[in-house]
């Protein structure tokens, strides 16, 4: 059962107004802390009924990525600008979009859009535009599971299960639904990879754990263009039983692992294990450690490079800095000269 943090949603935004910036800070701190132990916590919120006379879903965001909740503003519709994005907001100075995501999710608010989460993704900042909020869970990354199996809705990366009674949150692919809306910043174009030669044996593969689909096919993109091959996985724990595999495997051939991985290039946030914790584990096993870990992540901020460092990752890169991960990557290759 999840250890349930009583509603803070609004301290949160006064705390953003600036009315206790040291217990702000705090707070990010702990939060940033919950990472080193495979846990994050997670805003839950509501979006209205899908169908008539339906229960409203409740949807979930990492805290993290959350930079404010204000109250619904004036928003300004541009000409030619349409459905989700509803127009820019004018929050503390500076102009940002605004996305009706219960539009994006299907579902018809009750009350009315009340409240806008603004959230820091990728380098960049939007606004939500949310019916409610309802309260902040803390979690184990064990308690979420990969959603696209049995979720039909491309935007939905994964399922937190809230406690034994079977509550759930649908969480958000919102790097899927920032790509739907503004494609051509996410997209891999031709000349934004240099044509180099990256220092990989001949048959090691570089292995990728990343949940959201739009990451993963901008990952493949990319690899593919530096010339590397990759073998996918949805989440950490998946990504770290296939690694043992190959280690094991490595071991009845009589070869190195290195013959076999070349890489691994991991996401933070992501069901069942997350990236802090698969890289802990591959730097903590004396077979594996010199494996080189390129952690490429949403999550920014000074905080998580920290902690970056402290579970000995190689690297580490903002997404979606396509140059930026191909420079980090041709690095660490060449650091491990292995």
């Amino acid at each position: 059962m999840p250890d349930s943090v009583a509603p803070r949603q609004w301290t949160i935004m006064n705390n953003r107004l600036g009315v206790d910036m040291d217990n702000f800070q705090k707070e990010i701190d702990e939060r940033a802390n919950l990472a080193l132990s495979n846990k994050f916590e997670l805003l839950l919120f509501r979006l209205g009924a899908a169908y008539q006379d339906e229960q409203p879903e409740l949807f979930g965001i990492n805290v993290f990525k959350l930079r404010e909740i204000v109250p619904m503003t004036n928003i300004t519709r541009a000409a030619g600008m349409k459905s989700p994005l509803l127009g820019m907001a004018n929050i503390r100075g500076q102009l940002i979009p605004v996305i009706d995501l219960p539009a994006v999710a299907g579902c018809t608010p009750e009350t009315g859009l009340n409240l806008l989460l603004v959230t820091e993704y990728a380098r960049s900042t939007q606004a939500f535009a949310v019916e409610s909020v309802e309260d902040i869970v803390r979690l184990d990354w064990n308690q979420v599971r990969a959603a696209e199996s049995g979720v039909s809705t491309r935007n939905i990366t994964s399922i937190a299960c809230l406690d034994n009674q079977n509550k759930m949150a649908m969480v958000l692919d919102v790097e899927q639904i920032l790509h739907d809306i503004i494609p051509s910043v996410r997209e891999v174009k031709e000349g934004d990879i240099d044509a180099k030669s990256f220092r990989l044996r001949a048959n090691a593969v570089a292995i990728v754990a990343e949940d959201s689909k739009v990451a993963r096919q901008m990952l493949e993109q990319g690899l593919k263009a530096m010339g590397i091959p990759a073998m996918m996985y949805n989440t950490g724990l998946e990504a770290w039983v296939k690694i043992k595999q190959m280690y094991q495997e490595a071991q009845a051939e009589g070869v190195s692992i290195h013959d076999k991985i070349g890489l691994i290039l991991t996401d933070l946030e992501m069901p069942e294990m997350d990236g802090f914790t698969l890289t802990r584990n591959i730097k903590s096993d004396p077979n594996l450690k010199n494996i080189p870990v390129v952690i490429h992540s949403s999550l920014s901020g000074s905080a998580n490079e920290d902690h970056v460092r402290k579970v000995g990752a190689n690297g580490y890169v903002a997404k979606f800095e396509i140059k930026q991960l191909s420079a980090v990557i041709s690095k660490v290759l060449e650091d491990a000269e292995l």
